[in-house]
């Protein structure tokens, strides 16, 4: 019998009072384990994750502390259900993705409402928590190796999803885990010094609005007097951008700074296209392009790399080698 690692890493799930507030983990746990089948009571055990807090304060330490007290309860469990709130549920599992990859089988999930009610004692009566989380618990014992999200019915490959929804039950879409997809096959072991380099991680993404090219030069400028580490530029439809000169020589010259500026799509589904003029301008400013399925995959990408190579130029080079 495989036994599953169920691991709670905070958000509304865990939620209760008024207004809600989180219980603490050694209260959660127990009652997160009560309210089980007796099935799954049985070949399930519960754990906290290193930090319990609201996903929308998560960052890359967080996931990788997490994804690190997994790869240490890979020699026990070969599943591995993760609660997590819905704010940041795809980046996360983005991330999960591209770390863990095929050395188990992990399912996220979370919920809109809380589990408990208010007085944190049994389920309550209108929740979406308890219904994820047997969803998630049937899914993961479905599949034998990979990430995915499980909300609302529905299973997504992890590096594919995005919260699409803020409040309603079917809040997340993504690339459904039966379809055949390329996806992260390596699993990268993550080491304190990773989980210390990614708290130096700066990376910003810019969502192109309609405004005259004056603006974007003068805007880009200011981005170029202190660059982060990485420019995520989402263009419009498949990628375009209105540019001129100045923004090309902007652009090279924040990539010979070590900043890798990288062109995507604020269209939420599809690829960007290169048949346009895109595809000229983007040579000449010597900027790299998604190649990625979603907002949070390229996230989880960059993390990866940035991890996993010394500069930026050496990511730029192996940029279109990963997943």
């Amino acid at each position: 019998m495989s036994k599953i690692a169920l691991i709670y890493m905070g958000g509304t799930f865990g939620c209760v009072g008024t207004p809600l507030s989180p219980m603490p983990e050694s209260q959660f746990l127990p009652q997160l384990k009560n309210v089980l089948p007796t099935y799954y009571q049985n070949k399930t055990d519960c754990f906290a994750a290193p930090d319990i807090i609201d996903s929308s304060a998560c960052t890359a330490q967080e996931w990788l502390k997490t994804i690190q007290l997994i790869q240490e309860l890979q020699i026990d469990y070969s599943k591995f259900i993760i609660v997590h709130g819905t704010d940041t549920l795809s980046y996360a599992s983005a991330v999960f993705s591209y770390f863990l990859a095929q050395s188990s089988c992990t399912v996220l999930t979370g919920s809109q409402y809380p589990l408990l009610t208010v007085e944190g004692k049994q389920v309550r009566e209108e929740t979406d928590a308890f219904d994820n989380l047997i969803f998630a618990l049937e899914q993961v014992e479905r599949y034998d190796r990979g990430v995915y999200l499980a909300f609302h019915h529905h299973l997504y490959h992890g590096h594919t999803t995005i919260k699409h929804h803020t409040t309603a039950l079917h809040a997340f879409e993504g690339i459904p885990a039966h379809e055949e997809i390329i996806t992260p096959q390596q699993q990268y072991v993550v080491t304190n010094k990773d989980i210390t380099r990614a708290t130096t991680l700066n990376l910003i993404n810019w969502m192109m609005q309609p405004v005259s090219t004056e603006f974007l030069v003068k805007n880009l400028s200011l981005i170029a007097n202190e660059p982060p580490h990485f420019l995520i530029l989402q263009g419009f439809g498949t990628g375009n951008i209105t540019v001129n000169d100045q923004i090309i020589k902007i652009l090279q010259k924040l990539r010979e700074s070590g900043c890798l500026p990288i062109l995507t799509t604020q269209v939420t589904f599809g690829e960007i296209d290169q048949r346009y003029a895109v595809s000229r301008w983007v040579s000449d400013a010597q900027i790299l392009t998604a190649n990625t399925l979603g907002h949070a995959h390229i996230y989880a990408k960059i993390l990866y790399l940035y991890l996993k190579h010394i500069t930026v130029e050496q990511c730029a080079l192996h940029w279109s080698n990963e997943q």
